[in-house]
Parts: structure tokens; C-alpha cells; sequence
């Protein structure tokens, strides 16, 4: 792992609150040693941090979807993510509010789903169905790039990050030669706490912008005014000269009769831009770390490529890219044997719902052949992923491109996870292989 500390200011080792929201447990994955004893003991669990605004962590996968089917109880508007108090009062400081962009998942219904209304037809599989062959073509141009790079690669940072990049940038309709600039976007907003991803950054917060472990490494808000600048220059163009891809959609969104507002349109372009990338990137990588750790499912998996959707949702499953995301309550509601009170947060831990043993037969173990059909990877309810039929589509056709051809692989040096609690995944996969 990178030299990182164990455990950062105002963090208290042994004390389950704090290292609930620690994010080095989530670099080592340790966290699940957490999940799994408030999975047992106490899975809806008054959680009061050192540093942050207190809230309940939900940890179980039934208690999850109790609380993502019920949204007109438990809002997003108010609490989004993890973020330690000086990160909320920044924000507040800055924008006026709770949340630094107006994403889908910060918005409630109506707004939130007059929203998401302007480019849901876009993302079901009908549409998506004519993208196939582009994305294969894709897919193969990066598995053979891996062929050519003589045997060895960091997986991560040569596949990985840019195959799904290059398939997000092709949807939103922008330029392979921006790819570079948003690789860098995406991972200062997920990653602002990770030292490898400020060593990379040549901005240093000196404005108080906060990761969620309380660091300011990395200054957000000279990121988000990046992202915006370069977002209004594509709505113009669009508006201008209309294309048929999601940026074009985005740029002439009406919500009730009115143009979109700029910040909701900046906003939109992000949420699709990073968090389409950065998932799908973590579950790419992931997966293929889990096969070289169990052989026999990787030739289960080449002997019968069938299971291919099968290895997708475990991937999925697995890594679940998204750890947590927040909820509010507005009214009194009972949880389990706890009352949670109008006014409280709730962390529900995706994550530990992805391996808790009453949802899934013995969830530690990775099986290609699993049927996952209700892993909580993607949310649930109102707020599912919007773009959870295309991340499926991307992985299914990377690995039927890249598993045929593969001839052997193993690790060739120790894999690498972001330092984060929020969006994470590996950073680092160095392998050596032989491929056709």
C-alpha cells in the first residue's frame, strides 16, 4: 500500500466510529472487519465520528433497500457523502448549500426526476443497443494496445482508466484529446485525500476545500471551476450546433418549459463524465485482480464464456465502486429496533450490504458463476445508477475481447487501492501475461 498513515488526525484506533470513516481501512480493506461486526452486533448503529456531524450507519443489505425504496422519508438533498464538518461548512461557505454540484444524486424528487427524465430513454438498452459495435471496437483497441506492450503493464493505468474514459467521452461527444484533462477531474474529485492523486496535481488547496478524511490536499473548488469552464464551452457549442450525443441532450434540456440551468447542466455533465468512468474503471480492474487470485474461476470462466454477465455482477458486487451514500430523514421512522428521528442522517455502507451472509451465500468468496441479481453496487429505487446498463455493456465487452486471447496472467508486483471512502477502487494493478 502507499505510505499512508494508519490512521489520520483526529481518528481514535480501536473506536468503531471512527474507523468507519477512516479511509486507510478502506485502502487496505479492513473496513470489512468493521462492516462485519456491526453487521452482527448492532446494524443500524448511532455513529458519532471525530469530526463529523453524527449519523446512523445502516449496514445491512434488507435495512438498505427499506431505506432507498422509501425516498420521500429519507432525502438526499441534505446530506450526499461522507464529508468531516469543515468540508460541510466549506461548501456552505461557497455555494450556500449542502453540496458543492447539483448532481442527481443531491437532488429529490420533482427536481431530481424531471432531471434524469431528459437522458433516461438514452441509457436503457434499446438505445444503447446501437453503441455495441463501437464499443467492442473500443474494447479491442485497448486489449490490443495491452498486447503490445510486451507483456507487462500496469493494468489499471494502462486499461482500465482509459477504456471506459474513451467510451464515456465518445457518448458525451467530446474529443479523445480532452481524455488526459478528464482522467485528471475524475480523480481529483473522488480521490482529493489520495497522495498519489495530489502528487499528480499541480493546485494545492490553499482555499480550505476538505477531502472526506479531512485533508486538504487537493482543492476542489479550483476543480469544479475547471469542469465548469470547459462544460460551458460544449453546452455552447451545442446549442449551436446540436450532435446526437448526451451533451447535446444536456445542453437543450427544458425542465418545465425552461433551458436547464447552468449549474444543473454543469453538474450533469460531471456526474456522467466521472462517475461513468471511475466506477466502471474500478469494476474492470477488480475483476481481473480476482481472477488472478482464483485460478480455478478464471478457467471456469474461459471454459464456458457464458458466464461472462455472470462474472460482471460479481465484479460489480465485489468491488462495489460506491462505498456509502447519505440519507435524511424527514419524519420519524423505525429501522430495525431503532427510532430514527426526523432530522438524522443514515450512511447506508453499500459495500457491507455486498457482503452480508443473508443476502448472499458465502459473500467472501468471488464466483464467476454466482447469481447476483440483487446487489445494492448500483442503489436502488429512484436513485439506481443511470448508467448501470452501459457499465454492464463496457465490462462484458472488454473481457470477451480480452479473456479469448489471454494465454496466462499473474500479478507482477502488490496492487494498489485509492485512499478514499467514498468512490474507490485500485490504482494500481502491475501484471505479466501472455496475450494473442
Amino acid at each position: 500500500m502507499s505510505a499512508a498513515p494508519s490512521v489520520f488526525p483526529g481518528y481514535t484506533l480501536g473506536r468503531i466510529d471512527d474507523e468507519i470513516v477512516n479511509p486507510v481501512l478502506y485502502q487496505d480493506e479492513t473496513i470489512h472487519d468493521v462492516y462485519s461486526k456491526l453487521r452482527r452486533e448492532d446494524p443500524v448503529h448511532w455513529t458519532e465520528p471525530n469530526g463529523f456531524r453524527p449519523f446512523w450507519s445502516v449496514t445491512k443489505h434488507a435495512d438498505i433497500l427499506e431505506v432507498e425504496k422509501n425516498h420521500q422519508i429519507f432525502v438526499n438533498r441534505m446530506r450526499t457523502y461522507l464529508s468531516p464538518i469543515q468540508g460541510e461548512e466549506w461548501v456552505k461557505s461557497v455555494t450556500g448549500d449542502t453540496h458543492l454540484f447539483r448532481t442527481l444524486v443531491d437532488l429529490d424528487d420533482p427536481v431530481h426526476m424531471k432531471l434524469r427524465g431528459l437522458t433516461q430513454s438514452w441509457f436503457m438498452p434499446p438505445n444503447l443497443k446501437k453503441l455495441e459495435t463501437r464499443i467492442a471496437q473500443i474494447a479491442k483497441d485497448h486489449v490490443d494496445r495491452m498486447a503490445a506492450l510486451g507483456g507487462e503493464c500496469d493494468f489499471v493505468k494502462e486499461v482500465a482508466l482509459w477504456y471506459p474514459l474513451r467510451v464515456i467521452m465518445m457518448i458525451l461527444g467530446v474529443p479523445p484529446e480532452d481524455e488526459a484533462f478528464m482522467l485528471k477531474m475524475t480523480q481529483e474529485i473522488f480521490g482529493p485525500g489520495d497522495p498519489d492523486v495530489a502528487a499528480e496535481t499541480s493546485h494545492k488547496a490553499d482555499t480550505g476545500a476538505f477531502s472526506a478524511s479531512g485533508d486538504n490536499t487537493v482543492d476542489l473548488m479550483q476543480t469544479a471551476m475547471k469542469l465548469f469552464e470547459y462544460f460551458g464551452k460544449v453546452t455552447a457549442d451545442r446549442r449551436a450546433h446540436p450532435k446526437d450525443d448526451v451533451a447535446s441532450i444536456i445542453a437543450n434540456g427544458m425542465i418545465d418549459g425552461q433551458p436547464i440551468g447552468d449549474r444543473e447542466a454543469m453538474s450533469y455533465y460531471i456526474i456522467v463524465a466521472t462517475a461513468g468512468h471511475d466506477t466502471t474503471s474500478s469494476t474492470v480492474a477488480g475483476g481481473l485482480l480476482q481472477l488472478m487470485k482464483n485460478p480455478e474461476q478464471m478457467a471456469k470462466l474461459k471454459a464456458d464464456m457464458s458466464l461472462v454477465p455472470n462474472f460482471v455482477e460479481e465484479s460489480i458486487r465485489w468491488v462495489t465502486p460506491v462505498k456509502h451514500f447519505m440519507r435524511t430523514a424527514v419524519q420519524d421512522y423505525k429501522l430495525r429496533d431503532k427510532t430514527i428521528k426526523e432530522g438524522d442522517g443514515l450512511c447506508m455502507f453499500y459495500w457491507s450490504g455486498n457482503r452480508d451472509d443473508e443476502a448472499f451465500e458465502e459473500p467472501f468468496k468471488f464466483k464467476v458463476d454466482r447469481n447476483v441479481s440483487k446487489h445494492v453496487a448500483f442503489g436502488y429505487g429512484v436513485h439506481v445508477c443511470l448508467g448501470m446498463h452501459l457499465a454492464r455493456m463496457e465490462i462484458k465487452a472488454l473481457y470477451n475481447e480480452l479473456l479469448p486471447r489471454l494465454k496466462s496472467i499473474e500479478l507482477n508486483g502488490t496492487p494498489k487501492n485509492t485512499l478514499a471512502n467514498f468512490v474507490s477502487g485500485l490504482k494500481s494493478l502491475p501484471v505479466r501475461y501472455k496475450i494473442a
